[in-house]
């Protein structure tokens, strides 16, 4: 399903299956908003009432934060910036920082914000499971405050239920997401229609004029409530992250058609009853609910916020393979869980980091309100990272000019700092909780970097050019067995270390060597046809560069087979792989701070193998290790 961020026609038959498919995969987030945020704009964090004033007020500041952030900034202007039809902060990043001529300093900046806006997405990840979840669950305390102390220990069932099954795929099951979020959608439109049926005045909120009114009646609690009124907008970036999956055109009929009319018809049925029963404060989105429906609803709100959790879960898998092709994390394992469905894949490492930091979010925070309160600043943090990338896009690719840029992406940023700001003031009680985790993966992110230029700074120290090497290799000493030897080296033009270990300690040549070198452009996928480049050294020796996208999962052996019509004979029943297995050290002479050495050290103990990685046949592979000094 990949590429169909761009512009070609689709039928309708098809363009309905995407839109229904988009409609669980990528509306699940946003569409449980409803579940918490009239809540928390009406808690005791604010200190508002619901009078008509401040409802209305409210209800206008909801609406037009939808209209802008999410209309008009992400499926208006955002959605534009596709990479290849590929959307998401660190596609957009490579996007920005391939562009010719840019300089090394400016690139670098591009390629941090991207690395912030990644490490804000997985505090995101962590935050979207853990709110959702216990958010549906304390529908229960509606009925019956029997089940208060069970709210926690039901959430944690849940969730670690859900961590756990991943690895078994979701395939099946996400066939049932589209389906199941429609009819969460329908109704969420239809509770909300009854309610202003019977509340029409509500309707006056579409007004911005109630926004502006309650901004200067409130003054500073206005800019108060504006950290829950965010609320409405968590998961607005997964229409851009999603796009190269279903494509614009369904994304935004879905928004338009569905999501949007029904999150305002939910919102602006909640207002109303808060005007008419001040006591549905405890829980307005349960209460719209009729009394016999209740049970059936948290059924329902579980079941769709275990879809929009699955969807952020899936993400952090996919933005872990990303970062990892583009050199900012270690590599990690990675396993297919569908032979023929796109993205269908399970990272371990990653699936049981995120339920160990779920479950201590549930564990210490307790209920939703209390985590409402770290989730504004990862999500407004990502969409402050997104404009000020599209900015830069604006001015070098599509070539607005200063006077629109600043006026359309400098009003949106100006939005995104407004409420990024107002999310800051509940930094103590929570909100520090994203950051830290931003700043921690940052750091990770940026030492990996760093750390890898380091390791091929000394690689390429002690480097000999195989020109060289072929030249001074003498045919009487070294033996030459049948069969292939393909080497896995970073370096086009020179000898990888494990050849150089191979030949000095067992005096082995094969009869047919490979060297090989995977690219990773900044660039999503790489055409079949722009595969591989071959180049023939001579005396058998042959030089390979394999080319994958970032959004793509290397498969060497497969890529491998087909070059034997260019003249690189590669039987995989007599092809060995030989892998350089590194070791790093302290050196006296360091290339790094003392502190992100050591930090690099860590991370690279944890980096799988290149073996798994780069899915090599296990029984093929030989490694070799070398001890280099950072």
């Amino acid at each position: 399903m990949s590429g169909n961020g761009t512009s070609a026609p689709v039928s309708r038959k098809r363009l309905a299956g995407l839109t229904l498919a988009a409609l669980g995969v990528v509306f699940g987030d946003i569409g449980t908003s409803p579940l918490y945020t009239m809540k928390e704009c009406f808690s005791e964090y604010t200190g508002l009432k619901p009078t008509h004033e401040d409802v209305l007020g409210i209800l206008s500041l909801i609406t037009w934060t939808l209209i802008i952030v999410v209309s008009l900034k992400y499926v208006v202007v955002v959605m534009r910036a596709d990479n290849r039809g590929e959307g998401g902060v660190l596609a957009l990043m490579a996007l920005i920082a391939r562009r010719a001529g840019l300089p090394a300093g400016r690139r670098n900046f591009y390629v941090m914000l991207g690395m912030a806006g990644a490490a804000l997405f997985y505090g995101d990840s962590l935050l979207t499971p853990a709110v959702t979840v216990l958010s549906s669950i304390e529908g229960l305390n509606v009925a019956t405050r029997t089940f208060e102390p069970l709210v926690v220990p039901i959430a944690l069932g849940v969730l670690i239920a859900l961590f756990s099954v991943q690895r078994f795929g979701t395939g099946s099951v996400g066939r049932l997401f589209g389906p199941i979020t429609l009819l969460w959608f329908f109704v969420l439109l239809v509770l909300g229609l009854i309610q202003i049926v019977q509340t029409p005045q509500v309707l006056a909120a579409l007004l911005p004029l109630y926004a502006i009114d309650f901004a200067i009646r409130n003054g500073f609690i206005a800019f108060v409530a504006l950290g829950a009124v965010t609320l409405a907008v968590t998961g607005a970036e997964a229409l851009y992250t999603d796009m190269g999956h279903f494509g614009r055109k369904p994304i935004r009929l879905a928004w338009f058609g569905l999501v949007l009319p029904a999150l305002l018809a939910n919102y602006y049925g909640q207002g109303g009853l808060l005007l008419t029963d001040a006591t549905a404060l405890q829980n307005p989105f349960f209460k719209l609910a009729p009394q016999w429906a209740l049970y059936p609803m948290v059924v329902l709100a579980t079941v769709a916020a275990v879809i929009a959790s699955q969807a952020t879960i899936s993400g952090a898998y996919s933005m872990a393979q990303q970062a990892a092709l583009l050199g900012l994390s270690p590599r990690v394992r990675i396993q297919h869980t569908s032979a023929s469905e796109f993205g269908q894949i399970y990272v371990p490492a990653i699936n049981w980091i995120q339920m160990f930091g779920v479950a201590v979010l549930v564990v210490s925070f307790q209920s939703s309100s209390n985590l409402a309160a770290a989730y504004g600043i990862a999500v407004t943090g990502t969409m402050l990272v997104d404009s000020i990338l599209v900015s830069a896009l604006a001015l070098r690719v599509w070539k607005w000019g200063w006077p629109a840029t600043v006026l359309v992406l400098g009003g949106f940023m100006a939005f995104d700092i407004t409420l990024m700001s107002a999310n800051m003031l509940k930094f103590l009680e929570g909100g520090w909780v994203p950051l830290a985790l931003a700043l921690a993966i940052f750091t990770a992110m940026w030492t990996w970097m760093k750390g890898r230029t380091a390791v091929a700074a000394r690689e390429q120290e002690s480097s000999l050019s195989m020109e060289t090497l072929l030249s001074s290799i003498n045919p009487s000493r070294v033996h030459r067995p049948q069969g292939t030897a393909v080497y896995l080296t970073a370096f086009s033009g020179n000898a990888p270390n494990c050849l150089l270990h191979n030949l000095k300690h067992n005096e082995v040549l094969h009869e047919q060597v490979v060297l090989l070198t995977v690219e990773v452009p900044d660039e999503p996928y790489v055409p079949p046809n722009a595969r591989a480049q071959v180049a023939h050294l001579g005396k058998g020796v042959h030089h390979v560069v394999l080319r994958y996208g970032f959004m793509e999962q290397p498969d060497v052996p497969r890529d491998l087979v087909p070059l034997a019509e260019r003249g690189v004979p590669v039987d995989p029943m007599r092809t060995s792989y030989f892998v350089g297995r590194n070791s790093f050290v302290a050196a006296s002479r360091p290339l790094l701070p003392r502190w992100q050495e050591k930090l690099f050290l860590v991370l690279a103990r944890f980096a799988s193998s290149a073996g798994d990685f780069f899915r090599l046949p296990a029984n093929r592979v030989v490694e070799l290790g070398s001890r280099i000094e950072i």
